[in-house]
Parts: C-alpha cells; structure tokens; sequence
C-alpha cells in the first residue's frame, strides 16, 4: 500500500531529530559496539521478472539518495545492496535471511510488494532489521505488530475507496466487473473497491498472476457477457495489459481501473498503446514530477530517465534511514529508535509514522493517471471521501 535533515537535499529541508555530528563522529550506539563507517543498507524488491518495472523505479531513487550522501559523506560511504525478489513471496525468506545475516546491513527500503513483506516481515521482526516500504500497501502488513515495519504511503483503506469513489462519482459506472490476481495485494485491493460499489459490482473473477497465466479468453467472455460500464483490476501490471489488450480484441470498450501495482508505463507495452487508452491508474501518491526541490532533474541525471511510480517515496525512505545513520545511530537498534520517533518533510510527502509503522493518514494522498496517447499521465487527486 507514505524526516528533517539540517540540511538541504535535493533541494528539500530535512531536519534531523538528533543534534549531533557526522556519521563518523562517536555516539551512543558506537560506544555500544556499533561501527560508524562502512555502512549498508539494502533495497528489496524485483529487479528482474514480470514485475520488475515498479521495483527498478524505486531502486534507482534509492540509488539516488545514497549517490548525493556518499558525495556529501566521501570519508564515511554507506553502501547500498540490491536484494531481487522478483517480486516472489517464495524467494523473500531467504533473502530477508540474507539482509539479516549480513551485520553491516542497518536498514531495508522495501519489500516493495505485500506479498513478499508478509513473507520476510517476521524474520526483520525477529532480527530487529528496520524496514520502511515505499510502495506494499496491504493493510494487514500493519495489524502484524512488526515493530521493524513502517510504511511510506498510505495502504488500500485509502487506495481502494478512493479507486471505488472515481469509479462511482467520476465515471458514473452503474455496472462494474471486478478481476484479482489473488496476490496479498490484488485481492486486498480488490476487496475495498467492492466495498465501497456494492451492488454496482455485477461480476468478479479472478486470474493467476507472478506471470502463470496469459490467455484471459475465459473472463474476457464473462466481463463481455455481464455488458458492464467499467472493469476494475487488483494486480500487476503485466496481466493487466494482456487483460486489456484481450478485452479490447474481443470488442469490450468498457474502461479499465487499477491501482498501483499497474500504474507504470510497462502496462502501455504489454496492452498496446491503442487498447491502453484511456485507462484511469490509481496510487496513493502524487505525480513523481510534482516532486519538491531538484529532485525530477537529479533523479534523470543519475539514471537517464524520468522518475517513475515510488520513485520519490523510496527516495525519502532512504533518506530516512541515512538521516539516521548520519546522526550517528549505526546499530540496527539504534536506527530503528530513530524511525520510530521520526517525523519530517521529503520530495514527495511530510512523514511521521503512527500506530503499526503507518504514515499519518493526514499526509496521505490518492491521485488518478490516465493513460493519454501512449502515456501515463496526470488525471486528478481522488477527494478523501
């Protein structure tokens, strides 16, 4: 399913809880053992597979905040290790066992999806290894009382109204097919949108996701057959375009909704730009271009593109962590103390974390994109209620 450093990144404030000097200087948690210098922290998420595209999008803001934090820390570097779930709950255990077995790891962005962080959640609790999503929104992540859990956006008690009210209050659907992949995510999202339409919803179905399935004819035949104005989908984005480009093969003119796990432009090159059109994307977060500061110019700079879904949300999560580390907390204990009392501003929301690791539902944010001429763009923010 969203802080203050004294001083400017990216053009943004962030103020630092902690008064102290730099990360090489003593503390509290050196004195206890922990070692200032030579650092990491790890991004979990898929960097490879069918999910890919979402996982790069935050690595690379990731990779950002850690490149302008070397450059400002040259004698005192953190090292940033990419863990690739592909996206997998079977492949998170191992590779939340990995992150934990390595000492100098003091912190996680991520896991980047629902599914994996139910699965490697308990074993960062046990360890005590903070983790802070940029972008799982399932909200039973946070009924786990993980104390190492924190959430940089809102969950699907957010998205999935939200979703639900564009479909009834903007797109004045009065007949409405719901599909989910049955991932942790899909489905839960899924769920809140039937929620709030109900008996708008005239048909549901679901679909296998992780790349197991790519002919749709069966539920293209029902979703044509129940005559409906929109078709909502909880998953990812590559079963979505394939459900859109099958949908419009067999002559369903019908939109398509979806929320965040489709909003990337990958969903236009699975689908075909021509089927693509005009499907309305959810996300609990803002444009990446409405970014504060520089961070849209130093973000393509560093990796040759523009920033993508959660991009700027895994940038302030790593921000987060090195604010931390900056401040001379370099325990794993240590650094979790100070997320859990952190409250402050980045380039894509203000952060304080409240009771399970949520972001303050005040600073929550739920826009719809729409895919326009072969891109995703801007639509409009979803009102709250």
């Amino acid at each position: 399913m969203r802080q203050k450093l004294a001083r400017v990144i990216g053009g943004v404030a962030m103020l630092a809880l902690v008064a102290g000097g730099t990360a090489c200087s003593s503390s509290d948690d050196t004195a206890a053992g922990g070692d200032a210098c030579g650092n990491k922290i790890a991004f979990f998420g898929a960097l490879t597979g069918p999910s890919a595209a979402l996982g790069i999008n935050e690595n690379n803001g990731v990779k950002l905040a850690v490149d302008k934090y070397n450059k400002e820390n040259a004698d005192c570097k953190v090292e940033l290790v990419p863990l690739d779930s592909q996206g997998s709950p079977d492949q998170a255990p191992q590779l939340a066992q990995k992150a934990i077995d390595d000492t100098k790891i003091l912190g996680i962005i991520g896991p980047a999806y629902s599914g994996e962080s139910e699965a490697a959640g308990p074993l960062f609790n046990e360890a005590g290894l903070v983790t802070i999503t940029p972008s799982a929104t399932r909200p039973s992540l946070s009924e786990q009382k993980w104390k190492t859990f924190f959430r940089a956006v809102g969950n699907d008690f957010s998205q999935g109204p939200a979703a639900g009210n564009y479909i009834k209050n903007v797109m004045k659907a009065d007949k409405v097919f719901v599909i989910d992949d049955q991932s942790a995510y899909g489905a839960g999202l899924a769920d809140e949108v039937k929620k709030v339409l109900g008996p708008v919803v005239v048909g549901t179905d679901k679909v296998q996701g992780d790349g197991k399935q790519t002919d749709f004819s069966a539920v293209v035949t029902k979703v044509k057959a129940a005559n409906v104005k929109a078709i909502f989908y909880g998953g990812y984005y590559q079963e979505a375009g394939l459900i859109r480009k099958q949908l419009t093969a067999a002559g369903v003119t019908a939109p398509l909704v979806a929320g965040d796990g489709v909003n990337d432009g990958a969903y236009i090159t699975s689908a075909g730009a021509a089927a693509a059109e005009g499907t309305i994307l959810t996300c609990p977060c803002q444009p990446a271009a409405e970014a504060r500061g520089t961070f849209v110019q130093e973000y393509k700079a560093l990796n040759g593109t523009d920033p993508g879904t959660y991009s700027d949300t895994a940038y302030d999560a790593a921000n987060i962590l090195l604010a931390g580390i900056k401040a001379g907390k370099t325990s794993r204990e240590g650094l979790l103390e100070f997320v859990k009392g952190y409250s402050g501003e980045g380039v894509a929301a203000k952060y304080k974390f409240v009771e399970g690791g949520e972001l303050d539902p005040a600073e929550v944010k739920v826009w719809a994109f729409k895919v326009v001429g072969g891109k995703v763009v801007p639509d409009q923010e979803i009102p709250k209620s």
